[in-house]
């Protein structure tokens, strides 16, 4: 709990002892009813008292666990399935590498945002770490970033929604637009729940259904494999890059598997609701190594099944029939993982407008109607925006490349420099490593910042020279499939 609530719940503890000794007004008697039968009045306003006590305990409920299950449902989506193509560019060496130590990078990341997070309990959301180190413009920045790239997140994961829905269905003669509104809806309807202890049992769900949509593709890639004239050893899969990947191709790659690797972003806002914070550190282990050995493992595997041509999904690689399949389990993960982005959005926002009004514990009418309210303009926009842009998915890739190097790694790197660290970073042989490690890690988010930039928008420029741009708000459901 925030020292702000802490010095709130105490100064309200304390009026509630005072009035025990206070002498009752005139006329009242508490365990009289009105004689007219209209509800009694509370004339020291201790039902609020409740009511705020109460708001604060709903939000503490989540511990390292369920944690765990809300990082997976943020960090494991169907992007997970684009990993084999990434190994296609970057070769099966390079892709394993990366997939592993990437992770291991993450990994301290989250572990030094969980630090500043212990020692500075009323962070709430990742704006107010920033504030720490750069101010009111740094938190004004970072909420801004923090915002547009989860909204833009929601967006992604509705037009996921509707690739899905058309390959499912397999009738091009729907019009693409009606798969988006009944994706916009679903994703509205699953980012209601408030708090994350809330969302994740939804996230069990998730985790299933991403675990079974790669189980699916990896089995139907490898049966096929063998099926084929030569059998596995005809793949041409290859251990290095093929010969002719340019920089802007293998770094777009490694983009890829970064991007995979970034539940930071989130962390503060999941970390506020825990009821025992110090458990972060097993939750982001777990996820950690769960990440690593699924990115991996499905990478290495379904691209050593089939080969240079792997497709991205890596599920429309698996046969038409099997493809609709894997489609139809995915399903859940697609609309969860897109959905709480939503809800951390929404909660950051009613932290920020109703900081003092107990309308951000959302436990009454009033608060969910401003809850589901906000909601709905955070869905729908993401949605338009979505739609709007025809190169909506390439535009994704640089928003994430300009953030996520921030929100992974940089940041992290600044908050041990400046939050974290004890003493001089040449003062003894653990500041002076772990000094030389966060360098390190400022140096890769600067490198993800610059070259991710440049791979994303060179991505851009090539979709529009082949002309693989579909149009804005289009029905053509081909342009999706």
């Amino acid at each position: 709990m925030s020292a702000i609530s802490s010095r709130r719940n105490s100064a309200y503890a304390a009026a509630i002892r005072d009035s025990e000794h206070r002498p009752s007004p005139p006329g009242y008697s508490p365990d009289i009813e009105p004689a007219n039968g209209e509800k009694k009045v509370d004339p020291y306003n201790l039902d609020k008292s409740t009511t705020l006590d109460e708001g604060e305990a709903k939000f503490h409920k989540l511990g390292w666990k369920r944690l765990t299950i809300c990082l997976i449902v943020e960090a494991i989506a169907l992007g997970s399935l684009s990993i084999p193509s990434a190994f296609a560019t970057l070769g099966m060496v390079a892709g394993v590498i990366m997939c592993i130590g990437l992770g291991l990078v993450a990994i301290y990341t989250s572990y030094v945002v969980g630090q500043v997070k212990m020692r500075y309990p009323h962070v709430a959301h990742y704006s107010d770490a920033v504030q720490l180190i750069w101010g009111r413009f740094g938190s004004e920045l970072t909420g801004a970033m923090f915002a547009l790239f989860l909204v833009l997140l929601v967006g992604s994961h509705a037009l996921t929604g509707t690739i899905a829905f058309i390959n499912i269905v397999d009738n091009f003669g729907i019009c693409a637009l009606v798969w988006g509104i009944v994706s916009m809806i679903i994703l509205l309807v699953l980012a209601l729940p408030p708090t994350f202890a809330e969302f994740a049992i939804l996230g069990y769900i998730d985790f299933v259904s991403i675990i079974a949509a790669i189980l699916i593709s990896i089995i139907a890639t490898g049966v096929q494999a063998h099926n084929a004239p030569g059998g596995l050893g005809a793949v041409n899969w290859s251990a290095y890059p093929p010969e002719g990947t340019t920089f802007y191709q293998a770094f777009l790659a490694t983009t890829n598997i970064i991007f995979a690797y970034s539940f930071a972003v989130c962390q503060f806002s999941f970390m506020s609701e825990m009821h025992t914070p110090k458990d972060y550190v097993k939750s982001i282990w777990a996820l950690g190594l769960i990440e690593m050995f699924i990115y991996t493992v499905t990478g290495a595997l379904i691209y050593a099944f089939v080969g240079a041509d792997v497709k991205s999904p890596a599920l429309l690689s698996a046969g038409p029939t099997v493809s609709r399949i894997a489609f139809g389990i995915a399903l859940p993960v697609i609309f969860i993982s897109g959905s709480i982005n939503g809800t951390v959005v929404g909660r950051y926002i009613m932290d920020r407008a109703f900081a003092h009004s107990p309308i951000r514990f959302i436990n009454s009418t009033r608060g969910w109607g401003v809850w589901i309210g906000l909601i709905t303009v955070i869905t729908v926009i993401a949605w338009i925006i979505a739609e709007a842009i025809p190169f909506f998915n390439a535009l994704l890739g640089l928003i994430s490349a300009l953030f996520i190097s921030g929100f992974t790694f940089y940041f992290p790197a600044l908050f041990w420099f400046q939050l974290v660290k004890e003493g001089r970073w040449n003062e003894g042989w653990k500041n002076i490593c772990l000094s030389v490690l966060n360098a390190v890690v400022f140096v890769i988010g600067l490198t993800v910042l610059g070259c991710g930039t440049y791979a994303s928008v060179q991505d851009i420029v090539n979709q529009y020279t082949k002309g693989s741009v579909r149009g804005a708000f289009t029905c053509d459901a081909k342009s999706y499939a």
